[in-house]
């Protein structure tokens, strides 16, 4: 199966989504395809031996839309709302003495000539004239569709001012043959409607001119991240400093990052040390120091310093890109909630239409003139709004994705948000996830001087190459201890060390190792270290035992916090983790879990999952091999950044930082989310729902309210309006 994205033009509405979405999924060998009406995109699923990109591109195109293989659309963006800006701005220049012309009379300015039927028709068409050519778009894209019968909402726009045009035109011809002045047509019911169809079209410019802004505004995350790679670097050949096109550079390039610009690769320091701020990736606002042999990544802002750093990514593959891309990917994506939108935009311009020629029909039949039976009907065709039912949950999708980016927190589908909405039991893995991953120094218990014992504790482990013995290097290394020299280093597998310093042999290792070097321990007073879930680690010399020093893997300063606020929430916590009870119990205490497995499995992790999936809707939280299985398993599946590309690759949700509170902020923000869409769904509903019979004129004979059909386009058009902007109040949202 091929998975292959397109740009889809001409799309004004979710009928035309849903047109494309048709055409395509009818193809044999298509398995999925993905329309979104914000982002003008469509992501197909298909097998290559049955189909490729052309026929997939004919067949939107046999529908009546435009398609090409994916590309950034930037430019065609900004000159399509140029264009749109220029049209509209022409469209008021006639618009604006086309209304004086037509209602002047209303508004008690009496100009004798224009009081004759025929001069005022010939003067209101002079001026609609202009703004049928400027906006002839409509009525090509509706007629099109309807011919195809597949009307969008383009056909209800074309309806309407083709029908206040073509009525006109019939009142211009009676009139004219009948020599009336405006008082003796008005008193045989006819009326001219050329300022109607200005109206429409115009006001219809203003609404989409309005709602692409607005658009636009719905993506800036992508095109802040899309603008974090700078166009050019600086590279170093021959001991030459040359600039260079970023896409040019390749793996083993030398590149040259210098104060205050961005790092344009994914690479390793090899000269210099820097200042890095990474917020724009990882959402960390504090900035990190860097020196040789540390990782950089692509798009980030060196804010001091001067290095080299040797490319081992570029392009496509760097960290920034992939982020692009799964954002873009999570907003061209569907949440299971669009379906009940899709389905009503699939029959709601033929229903509209049905609904218009039915209330023209009934207004007849009780005995309303003409004029005013198609004015019913063509405020019924211009209120209804199509493009509010699709753009509910995609500008929604997209805002909540791109503010998750900005937090570091990358959203890979639009279930997913949907699916973390609902989420009662979280699943946390221990080591690398809960606690830091990496065993760090807790307790120093000395029985000599403690600076003897720890320079020999240091001499001792510096030729150790276990993790255990790492951490009490590292130890002695921050707090200034003087290394000695180590003779006749000796190693013994799973049991510990021994060495001479200063001509007196030493050792280090565990309880059992110590007592058959025939040193005597108390195990009484180590209990409470095991209890706390540490590690001790035992040094003796020839007689006595030295000192002890617990080491364990510490719990990360968040995660309280974040255990916290889940169990705050409502959400069962739960650990597992390959360690002894002990270690569980006092990580379950300490971080404030409600539930911990001690020495599970990897496979076993899977297992569990499943088990808590019967009752609730589970997420699970890991960042190593081992946790896969259980990420796939789990209903959201959420990988901490700095773990391994398989855990990642397993995972629904990724979190850049080894931060728990992410989790806290990718479900809050999910519900937002989701929040967000429903009110746009009940307002795109509850609009049609009122607003169609208020066209019809079901209030009319009760209340005597009518719509006039250049209000029913206003009406219309903040429809749309609206659904965009409440959108965009997600991005107020805050941690």
């Amino acid at each position: 199966m091929k998975n292959q994205k397109f740009n889809v033009t001409g799309m004004m509405c979710s009928a035309c989504q849903a047109h494309v979405e048709k055409a395509v999924r009818s193809l044999e060998g298509v398995e999925s395809v993905n329309v979104n009406l914000l982002a003008n995109t469509m992501d197909t699923c298909y097998d290559e031996n049955i189909l490729n990109n052309k026929t997939i591109i004919n067949a939107v195109k046999k529908a009546g839309y435009g398609a090409k293989e994916y590309s950034a659309q930037n430019e065609e963006y900004s000159e399509s709302a140029d264009k749109t800006k220029k049209q509209l701005i022409w469209s008021i220049v006639f618009l604006i003495p086309l209304m004086f012309v037509s209602m002047s009379h209303m508004v008690g300015i009496h100009i004798p000539i224009l009081e004759n039927m025929t001069v005022l028709g010939i003067a209101e068409m002079v001026f609609l004239l202009p703004i049928l050519i400027l906006n002839r778009k409509y009525f090509v894209s509706g007629f099109k569709s309807l011919i195809k019968l597949n009307p969008n909402m383009d056909a209800l726009i074309a309806l309407g001012a083709g029908i206040s045009t073509l009525y006109s035109l019939y009142g211009f011809i009676i009139s004219t043959v009948h020599n009336m002045n405006i008082h003796t047509a008005s008193a045989m019911g006819i009326h001219y409607y050329f300022e109607s169809a200005g109206m429409i079209l115009t006001f219809i410019t203003i609404g989409k001119f309005l709602e692409s802004k607005s658009k636009s505004k719905t993506s800036s995350a992508i095109s802040k991240l899309i603008k974090l790679t700078p166009k050019t670097a600086i590279v170093e050949k021959d001991g030459e400093e040359i600039e260079v096109p970023t896409t040019s550079l390749k793996k083993g390039d030398v590149v040259i990052c210098k104060n205050g610009l961005s790092i344009p690769v994914d690479g390793r320091i090899i000269e210099g040390d820097c200042s890095v701020d990474e917020s724009a990736v990882t959402g960390e606002s504090i900035p990190v120091d860097k020196s040789v042999g540390d990782n950089v990544t692509g798009g980030t802002l060196l804010q001091s310093g001067y290095v080299k750093v040797e490319a081992v990514n570029t392009g496509e593959d760097t960290t920034l890109a992939k982020i692009i891309k799964l954002v873009e990917d999570a907003t061209t994506s569907k949440a299971p909630i669009a379906r009940i939108a899709d389905k009503i935009a699939a029959v709601f311009v033929p229903t509209v239409i049905g609904i218009a020629l039915i209330t023209t029909v009934i207004w007849l039949l009780v005995g309303a003139d003409f004029g005013k039976a198609i004015s019913f009907g063509i405020a019924v065709l211009v209120i209804s709004c199509p493009c509010a039912l699709g753009l509910a949950t995609p500008t929604a999708i997209m805002v909540g994705t791109g503010k998750a980016a900005q937090y570091g927190i990358l959203i890979k589908s639009a279930e997913a948000i949907e699916i973390a909405n609902k989420v009662k039991t979280v699943v946390l893995d221990k080591t690398g996830t809960i606690t830091k991953g990496e065993p760090a120094v807790t307790d120093v218990l000395p029985y000599i001087d403690k600076n003897e014992f720890l320079k020999i504790a240091y001499a001792l482990e510096n030729g150790s190459e276990h993790p255990l013995g790492e951490a009490v290097v590292k130890y002695a290394k921050e707090n200034g201890v003087e290394l000695l020299k180590a003779k006749n280093f000796r190693s013994y597998t799973g049991s510990g060390i021994s060495a001479e310093i200063e001509n007196k042999k030493y050792y280090s290792g565990n309880l059992e190792f110590i007592k058959k070097n025939g040193n005597k321990f108390d195990n009484n007073s180590i209990k409470e270290l095991y209890n706390n879930g540490k590690t001790p680690l035992f040094f003796a010399d020839e007689k006595i035992v030295i000192g002890v020093i617990a080491v364990a893997d510490i719990i990360k300063e968040t995660s309280k916090d974040a255990v916290s606020k889940m169990n705050s929430l409502g959400i069962e916590t739960v650990m597992l983790t390959g360690d002894n009870k002990q270690t569980a119990e006092y990580i379950k205490k300490a971080a404030g879990i409600k539930t911990a497995y001690s020495q599970v499995l990897p496979n076993e992790k899977e297992e569990i999952v499943r088990k808590y999936q019967e009752n609730s809707v589970a997420a699970m939280v890991g960042d190593g091999i081992n946790d896969s299985p259980a990420l796939v398993r789990a209903d959201v599946g959420i990988a901490i950044g700095a773990g391994t590309d398989i855990a990642i690759d397993s995972a629904d949700i990724v979190l850049m930082k080894n931060d728990l509170t992410d989790v806290v902020t990718t479900i809050k923000l999910s519900k937002a989310v989701l929040k967000n869409i429903k009110e746009n769904l009940f307002w795109a509903f509850i609009y049609n729902i009122i607003c169609i019979p208020l066209a019809a004129g079901v209030f009319y004979s009760l209340l005597g309210w009518q719509l006039q059909p250049m209000f029913g386009t206003i009406a219309m058009s903040l429809s749309s309006i609206c659904v965009v902007c409440n959108a965009l109040r997600l991005k107020r949202f805050k941690k």
